[in-house]
């Protein structure tokens, strides 16, 4: 999340400075507002941190180019002049757009992270190995970033949960919680595990569903295309000939009637209420809510991302929980860090309060929520019962990997078989509607032959 500077004055004439982070310079401009007045002070300037483009040079060597992130030109300069450099150039970029990184980069940071964890590296020297390597400036920005805040000793969930726009949710919760679980490396590991696995299944749904999905893109516009100008050049001809149209072809007219009269509107139609409901609705605390439950209803696909997240649980669940009165937090950590907001809610708001209020076990508490399935729930109860409850979360998240990994398999399947149905269907269509135009017969044969010359003069 961008980092801005609050520069201000006290009544008493003292200046007053402070860092706060924001998504945008207006939400940034609001929250120093409200501060200026909880903390009786005149707001004066709100600097957001961008980056610096630099040249320097040392003595008589070759100069050299880099670039360093800062709220202003005067701080770049006088950090190169106590590194003993001449300062040639110093420039604010332009354009500081970071896309974000590659999925394999992330997949391949936080591998290579959990390799050297356990190979006893420390971890500063091992994010410092990583920001020489890595080549994506997005996610070598983060890292440098990440490892100057532990180095001045920073929470480290903060920290992490503070660049979740760059590493994703789940990534940046998990990374920040292992330097405070005592198990980092098998934290590291389950993250690298679960994120090897997700970007193997993005990749084999991309290579399974990009030819079909090119293919009905196509067809939709050939469709459209046939439908709106082909069709009706020769349906209108019967028309003016004031011959009896078949069923099929009487509405495959007015639809391409329809189509271009409306065409604005139609377009208008289709993409005000997506946009809306895109910034509006899914931007929102409570979209995301409703989105996320609904998501678990989808036919087919629902139940395994619902599955998925109860799977991610008990891996957060697992690497945290030590058996202790502390594990309300682990529970509520391993809500946040499941991906879904509806389980993070319902954990939050009746699970957490019925054991703390009301002394619930962990099994009645999760029952209550809704959002474990029968099997989860008997699994642990059964750990509750007999002291493993630690376990039972790993057999479990085990027991959804396999299974979700198989069933994503025949997910895919089906989508490539239903998208070809849909080709088919729409190939049928075309084929009908065309050969029932060729059945149509005028009354009058005059007319007929009139309409037959017109046909020919047209083609010629």
């Amino acid at each position: 999340m961008p980092e801005f500077r609050i520069e201000g004055i006290t009544v008493a004439g003292k200046p007053v400075q402070g860092l706060l982070e924001a998504d945008t310079l207006r939400s940034a401009k609001q929250k120093a507002s409200q501060l200026a007045t909880q903390r009786k002070f005149k707001l004066l300037h709100v600097i957001p941190r961008a980056t610096w483009v630099y040249k320097v040079q040392r003595g008589a060597e070759k100069p050299v180019t880099g670039e360093q992130k800062a709220f202003t030109r005067a701080e770049v300069e006088d950090a190169l002049h106590k590194m003993g450099y001449r300062v040639i150039r110093v420039q604010k970029r332009l354009f500081d757009f970071k896309p974000k990184p590659p999925s394999t980069e992330i997949v391949t940071f936080v591998r290579v992270s959990a390799d050297l964890i356990r190979q006893k590296l420390p971890f500063n020297e091992i994010l410092q190995l990583l920001v020489n390597d890595i080549q994506n400036r997005t996610l070598r920005e983060a890292i440098k970033d990440i490892n100057l805040e532990l180095k001045q000793g920073r929470d480290s969930e903060k920290t992490f949960v503070k660049h979740e726009a760059v590493l994703g949710r789940f990534t940046s919760h998990m990374l920040g919680l292992a330097s405070k679980s005592g198990n980092m490396a098998e934290i590291y590991e389950s993250t690298a595990k679960f994120l090897e696995r997700q970007s193997e299944f993005k990749k084999n749904m991309r290579s399974a569903l990009i030819t079909p999905l090119v293919t009905l893109v196509v067809m939709i516009g050939t469709v459209i295309y046939y439908v709106a100008y082909i069709f009706p050049a020769t349906a209108k001809l019967f028309v003016k000939f004031k011959i009896d149209l078949p069923p099929m072809t009487k509405t495959t007219l007015a639809i391409s009637d329809f189509l271009v009269e409306n065409i604005i509107w139609i377009t208008l139609g289709m993409l005000i209420p997506t946009v809306l409901a895109t910034r509006f609705f899914m931007g929102t605390e409570k979209g995301r809510l409703i989105r996320d439950e609904y998501m678990w209803k989808i036919p087919v696909l629902g139940p395994l991302l619902h599955k998925t997240s109860i799977e991610i649980f008990c891996r957060v669940f697992y690497a945290l929980y030590s058996g202790s009165g502390e594990n309300i937090e682990v529970i509520r950590m391993a809500s946040e860090a499941s991906g879904n907001k509806y389980m993070e809610q319902r954990i939050k708001t009746i699970a957490i309060p019925m054991m703390i209020q009301k002394g619930a076990g962990i099994t009645e508490a999760f029952e209550a929520t809704g959002v474990f399935t029968k099997t989860a729930i008997s699994r642990f109860h059964s750990g509750a019962e007999t002291g493993t409850v630690k376990n039972t979360a790993l057999q479990l998240a085990e027991y959804y990997e396999k299974e979700t990994g198989y069933k994503m398999k025949n997910v895919i399947e089906a989508v490539q078989l239903s998208i070809s149905m849909l080709i088919m269907i729409i190939l049928t269509a075309l084929t009908i509607v065309s050969s029932e135009t060729a059945t149509v017969r005028p009354k009058n044969p005059a007319a007929g032959q009139v309409m037959e010359l017109r046909i020919e003069r047209s083609i010629t």
